[in-house]
């Protein structure tokens, strides 16, 4: 039998929704995280089922509209992607992926035992230059779905007893994301959406996720615009990633973990720790404490290493220290940070 690691990418998928074998890769799967929050009220559905088709359809028609004159992100290109005309990030009408399958590397409330089902689509609004995915977000490597790919993509990954749906950048396909869940919806889908995002997200398309999304999950990657423009051509990304955050919460909330250890419905925040500091860590732990929740689900991240341009761009040519980790997590919870991954 041939391994799946041997195959493209393209037959890797048809074969992971024929169902000819359980997983496009193997890894050990962990133990269940500990649930860090109980609510009596357990949430019974995801909100998605809750809403009526009406409310689907006009979410769906208004997110399309946005296309014509593309204001999905706030690059606010104006280009038609409906005509293939395309803007910052390269992408067009359809949605691109390049992978999807159970991952079991996401935090432990995303995890559990079966994997969390991620989604992981082409081209990104942002350009890292450190970017350890570039082949992805800035080569364009994937290939397009039409709504009912992605649709038999989300109930594969179902099928194989994956807790959520994760939708990793999805910042950018927002409307086809939308376009296909009618679909999603009509084989059974019925776990927890993930909005597995780099924090540049737009107000406007966050108010239509409103009623869809369960999970928001974004990565409050600076807090200095100087840093941001430099490293990931973004000249407005704290003004942009704080009020996005701020509409993630009023949305979703604290993070509610059941008693199983699985994330239910709620905010969990990223940071990648950065070497020297560049991140702004202390300014990012003391926004979340005080304007997010001091009970904010939090994953201060210790893994940058170089990749991509990095290596030409010091201080980001190094990894980060294990002095400089910890002096990040400390900084977090002297911020009244209490919840980390």
């Amino acid at each position: 039998m041939v391994s799946p690691k041997a195959m493209s990418e393209a037959e890797r998928e048809r074969k992971f929704l024929a169902g000819e074998f359980d997983s496009v890769f193997s890894c050990d799967q962990p133990e269940p995280h500990k649930p860090l929050l109980n609510k009596a009220m357990r949430i019974k559905k995801p909100i998605y089922l809750k809403l009526t088709k009406l409310a689907k359809q006009k979410k769906i028609k208004a997110a399309k509209k946005m296309l014509k004159k593309c204001s999905v992100c706030p690059r606010d290109c104006r280009v038609n992607r409906q005509e293939e005309e395309l803007g910052f990030c390269g992408a067009g009408s359809k949605a691109e992926i390049s992978s999807f399958h159970p991952h079991f590397g996401e935090e432990p409330p995303l995890v559990g035992k079966k994997g969390s089902g991620t989604i992981f689509f082409t081209h990104c609004n942002l350009k890292c230059l450190f970017c350890q995915n570039f082949d992805i977000s800035q080569c364009g490597q994937g290939f397009k779905m039409e709504a009912k790919e992605l649709a038999d993509a989300m109930i594969a990954l179902q099928n194989r007893g994956c807790h959520n749906i994760n939708l990793v950048s999805p910042s950018i396909y927002v409307p086809q994301i939308l376009e296909a869940l009618p679909e999603a919806l009509k084989q059974g889908l019925k776990i927890p959406l993930v909005y597995n995002t780099g924090g540049y997200d737009a107000i406007s398309t966050l108010k239509i996720l409103d009623g869809i999304i369960d999970i928001y999950m974004p990565d409050i990657k600076y807090a200095d615009n100087k840093i941001s423009l430099q490293y990931s051509l973004v000249p407005d990304y704290w003004q942009i990633v704080t009020k996005a955050v701020k509409e993630m919460q009023r949305q979703a909330g604290d993070l509610v973990i059941n008693k199983e250890g699985i994330a239910e419905r709620g905010l969990i925040i990223r940071h990648l720790v950065l070497p020297e500091k560049i991140a702004g860590t202390r300014k990012v732990c003391e926004f979340i404490a005080k304007e997010i929740s001091p009970n904010a689900y939090v994953n201060i991240m210790d893994q940058y290493h170089p990749a991509y341009k990095a290596y030409s761009f010091p201080p980001l040519d190094r990894p980060v220290s294990a002095e400089e980790f910890e002096e990040a997590l400390q900084i977090a919870k002297e911020a009244g940070l209490k919840r980390f991954a």
